[in-house]
């Protein structure tokens, strides 16, 4: 099974359920990460759905809720900076401005939004582009620095 694509990630990739319980939950929790990228235009695919939350208990509150709501049998731990999670359809990290991120200050991220409206009648948050690209570059890792490449060239 190693190295086939019955072990990819994006095998059974489905963001929406979990999305719409963190809408439901009243989560503040904001999409990074490529998913974020994808939502901008990017066109490298993902299997994972990260999130940034800013690690108070309300919104762990909502984050458990969710996470309850889609299925996910073992709740992680909130109180650390970066926890990783699966629900059904999604699984990814959970993170908060206290996980270091290469200097940057992320916290600023949570107000700075995009808000966008799925026709099935909920709000998904997800990184500003110029934010999305800041945090890439600050994180430095090789795909980090091609992602934030092709998203310099889909800047409006």
């Amino acid at each position: 099974m190693v190295g086939t694509f019955a072990t990819d990630g994006a095998l059974g990739f489905d963001p929406f359920p979990f999305l719409r319980a963190l809408h439901e939950a009243g989560s503040g929790a904001v999409v990074i990460g490529q998913v974020a990228g994808i939502m901008h235009g990017s066109a490298e695919l993902t299997g994972d759905l990260d999130l940034l939350w800013d690690g108070t208990p309300a919104q762990a509150h909502a984050l458990r809720e969710a996470l309850t709501a889609t299925g996910c049998a073992d709740l992680p731990d909130l109180n650390r900076p970066q926890v990783d999670y699966q629900a059904m359809g999604a699984s990814g990290d959970l993170c908060t401005p206290d996980l270091p991120w290469g200097g940057m200050d992320v916290a600023p991220c949570l107000a700075r939004a995009v808000n966008a409206h799925d026709p099935a009648g909920f709000a998904i948050l997800y990184a500003d582009l110029d934010d999305l690209i800041l945090m890439r570059r600050s994180l430095g890792r090789p795909k980090d620095h091609r992602r934030a490449d092709e998203l310099e060239v889909l800047r409006p």
